[in-house]
């Protein structure tokens, strides 16, 4: 009776010990050191990721991590970049790993970005190479075949706005994106047809993507109609660029794209600077400033030395720039330039012009 008494307190002192060390790998919070990032990669088995939270200081046990998991009935662990910065226990990381509470990168594309901006802060949050952003953004045009058929890129289409990004997601997701919001907004000014819908939250492409890819792919489901391309959707868009380069005041807008207008209607060459700075970036020269050699670079794009518009958008324009575009002051103005206090001067001579350049340069002398 002895040794079984013994070989029972032994088992329920073991069995209690586990339970112990059981509790403590999971009910007890453990507290990162500082901000850690962990990314769990899709294809991760559960051990895996078991090792790579403990080997981060996230967890207490591997095995237990595992064990807990199987006990839930091994309920989905979703891949992605986590944080960790607070005091959790293995109850609430699960609970994160479930439901993906990923870490995300936060992207604001002001008005007026370049894809070559845009490539630039894709960078700098973390989310990537901007030479890859580029490849995307400088190829993938099936993105906006359906309305610009023409186009050469994807510049002028992702739309500005700030959005939030995961590292899972691909440069293409990311782009795209960027063409649903800008597909949003074209359907609520009238842009392009179709239903005007809410604006997507929070911007992180999956339902956006998911609208994107139906309208690219109809051969496989008849019961989805690409939109109709406009032959001035195009044509607006760079409009919009060029506008949305030349003056930040939203009201001078409408006023700007009329001189513009005006000026296609008479066969006059558009004279704008910002498409010779865009010329210049696409060819990798420009140096920050322009001088009046550069009036004379070699490019397509460049309005001085080509009458018309140029062969592709500029910039990416925001709303306020798109409905100028579409929308236009009617004018007898020609020319504008600015004030040297925010705002620009119009004239419809080259003379009044003239005078009002001899104004913008004493301004500026006397700053």
């Amino acid at each position: 009776m002895g040794i079984v008494r013994k070989t029972i307190w032994l088992i329920l002192v073991v069995i209690l010990g586990t339970a112990g060390w059981f509790a403590w790998a999971v009910l007890i919070p453990t507290t990162p050191s500082a901000q850690t990032l962990v990314m769990l990669r899709p294809g991760f088995s559960t051990h895996r990721i078991a090792a790579e939270l403990k080997g981060a200081g996230i967890i207490r046990s591997e095995q237990a991590f595992v064990l807990w998991h199987y006990l839930h009935h091994r309920r989905s662990l979703k891949a992605g970049e986590y944080l960790f910065e607070k005091p959790a226990n293995m109850l609430d990381i699960q609970r994160r790993l479930r439901h993906g509470d990923v870490y995300v990168h936060t992207v604001v594309v002001p008005e007026g970005f370049t894809i070559f901006d845009i490539a630039r802060d894709i960078e700098a949050a973390g989310l990537g190479p901007a030479q890859d952003f580029l490849k995307v953004a400088q190829s993938d045009t099936a993105l906006i075949a359906d309305i610009a058929p023409e186009a050469h890129s994807l510049e002028g289409y992702l739309f500005p706005d700030t959005y939030e990004f995961s590292r899972m997601m691909t440069m293409q997701e990311m782009a795209a994106a960027m063409v649903c919001q800008f597909r949003v907004v074209a359907r609520q000014i009238g842009l392009i047809p179709g239903q005007a819908e809410a604006p997507n939250p929070n911007h992180s492409g999956h339902l956006c993507g998911v609208m994107t890819v139906q309208i690219r792919d109809t051969s496989s489901n008849p019961s989805i109609t690409p939109e109709e391309p406009s032959a001035d959707v195009e044509r607006t868009v760079i409009m919009a660029s060029i506008v949305e380069k030349e003056t930040a005041v939203a009201e001078e807008r409408p006023m700007v794209a009329g001189v513009y207008y005006n000026r296609l209607a008479k066969n006059i060459a558009l004279d704008a600077d910002p498409s010779i700075i865009y010329a210049e970036l696409m060819a990798g020269t420009y140096q920050g400033a322009l001088h009046h050699a550069d009036m004379q670079f070699t490019s397509p794009y460049n309005t001085y030395r080509h009458a018309g518009l140029p062969p592709g958008p500029i910039g990416n324009p925001g709303r306020s720039a798109l409905e100028a575009a579409m929308h236009p002051a009617q004018s007898d103005y020609y020319y504008f330039v600015a004030d040297a206090q925010g705002h620009h001067r119009f004239a419809r001579t080259i003379e009044e012009h003239n005078k009002n350049v001899v104004a913008y340069r004493q301004a500026m002398r006397g700053r």
